[in-house]
């Protein structure tokens, strides 16, 4: 996505339309917005053509780019539990690994950064009916993998609304989530972390979409970008228009929910009632 961003940037400096730039690169206007969407792996001398259609001629710039483009191709760790991933997924992993901050309103269950082993055993089995234990044990594997990225010293900002609803569902059995609940309050104390639950209280509310994830980068050259599951595929959203409606139903949920510290004390009277 960074490369893409960037011979975006330098296309649209000089005028040139993506046609002309398929054409020097023998490939349609199509692939050229693939690539600038950053949803297409790159050719070395694909990007050497693009990066001399562009007058880039530093070549300290082009080797830079370059370099981005090798490291572009570079299968994440990810791509090993690929074979019990739906396609649509490995997307979506690797932009959580590279986003500096992540916003979620969760709604069906606890956010897979937030769950404990047991309870995401329980959920994974409840959505792969039928698959192997083995299967399930490296679906589990893999959304462990993916906490420790919260957990790390530079680690991003992670901002989750909990509908009451994702606390009340039980995955598993009362010592599951006893559990969970008591991690759920556990990690909110974390710095990186706020934690904020939407009561059922409060009646209708701007996530009446349903469950959202906005995810936002360092880079400048990156927008964010909206995910949001489906049962047979996921929706990228990432045109300025379309996030800010998503950051504006999250905003709106961050101010009509208990703030950090009342959310930590309603997570304990649930603790204490389950």
């Amino acid at each position: 996505m960074l490369l893409g961003s960037q011979l975006r940037r330098l296309r649209e400096a000089r005028n040139i339309t993506r046609e002309a730039a398929g054409y020097s690169i023998r490939a349609s206007e199509s692939k050229i917005s693939r690539m600038e969407l950053g949803r297409v792996s790159f050719k070395t001398r694909d990007v050497e053509d693009l990066l001399t259609l562009y007058g880039i001629t530093d070549e300290q710039e082009r080797a830079s780019l370059l370099s981005l483009a090798r490291e572009a191709n570079v299968a994440g760790w990810w791509h090993s539990y690929s074979d019990v991933l739906p396609s649509w997924f490995p997307t979506y992993v690797g932009l959580e690994g590279a986003a500096s901050l992540i916003r979620v309103y969760e709604v069906q269950f606890i956010h897979g950064l937030l769950q404990t082993e047991a309870y995401a055993r329980a959920v994974v089995r409840r959505g792969m009916k039928g698959a192997s234990e083995a299967d399930v044990e490296k679906r589990v594997a893999l959304r462990l993998e993916r906490q420790k990225h919260l957990a790390d010293p530079g680690g991003p900002e992670f901002h989750v609304v909990l509908d009451e609803a994702s606390l009340r569902r039980p995955y598993g059995d009362r010592q599951v989530m006893r559990g969970q609940l008591q991690h759920l309050i556990d990690i909110s104390e974390r710095p990186n972390v706020r934690l904020q639950v939407m009561p059922f209280g409060f009646g209708g509310h701007s996530g009446e979409s349903g469950a959202f994830t906005i995810l936002s980068f360092t880079e400048s050259d990156l927008t964010d970008v909206v995910y949001l599951e489906q049962l047979t595929s996921a929706l990228y959203l990432d045109k300025r228009e379309d996030v800010a409606q998503y950051e504006k139903a999250l905003k709106e949920l961050q101010q009509d929910s208990p703030g950090p510290d009342e959310s930590r004390d309603l997570l304990r009277g649930l603790l204490q009632l389950s």
